[in-house]
């Protein structure tokens, strides 16, 4: 209980120092995470099941061949190549959004560093310390929430699209 109070105590000194900003960019990449959680939940439990009725019901239809037939086949890829790709554009849109929110932070803290120099005069070094590290932690923070979700976001969309191929393979056309 101890060291989680400790952990709390920093995470709370850090959110200070760097400003409300902070907060921001922790609710982008909460929401960011539980996307991409979610996403990779579907692709590893539900989509198999998807293929395999797909696969099923193609190949349980009598005539595969016909145009009619084609456009069924491309009907069902379309739909499951859209599940595949639900929720991707908000994940990217995310991704994107937090080095911006990070600068908005970098923004509102010159913005300090500035007051501090309008009512203090250049000459007080600790009193601007604080609006340059409000400038320099939100972009960071920023940083390393979309690199963790470029990352992850990449390796998502291949592993969509190659489900979406797989799809593809196993449903033969002649």
């Amino acid at each position: 209980m101890l060291v989680l109070m400790e952990i709390w105590e920093s995470i709370r000194d850090f959110v200070a120092t760097g400003g409300n900003v902070l907060y921001v960019v922790a609710i982008a990449l909460f929401l960011m995470w539980v996307l991409m959680i979610e996403r990779y939940w579907f692709l590893l439990g539900d989509f198999p099941k998807m293929h395999k009725e797909i696969v099923a019901r193609w190949d349980a239809r009598q005539d595969t061949t016909s145009w009619y037939a084609h456009r069924i086949r491309e009907a069902w890829i379309s739909e499951a190549s859209e599940k595949l790709d639900e929720r991707m554009l908000i994940i990217k849109t995310l991704v994107a959004i937090c080095p911006l929110i990070g600068l908005l932070g970098t923004v509102t803290g010159m913005i300090s560093v500035f007051e501090v120099m309008a009512a203090q005069g250049t000459g007080n070094a600790r009193m601007m310390a604080a609006g340059i590290s409000m400038a320099t932690i939100p972009t960071m923070a920023g940083m390393v929430a979309a690199l963790s979700g470029v990352f992850f976001s990449t390796r998502l969309e291949a592993r969509a699209k190659m489900a979406k191929e797989k799809l593809v393979d196993s449903l033969p056309h002649h």
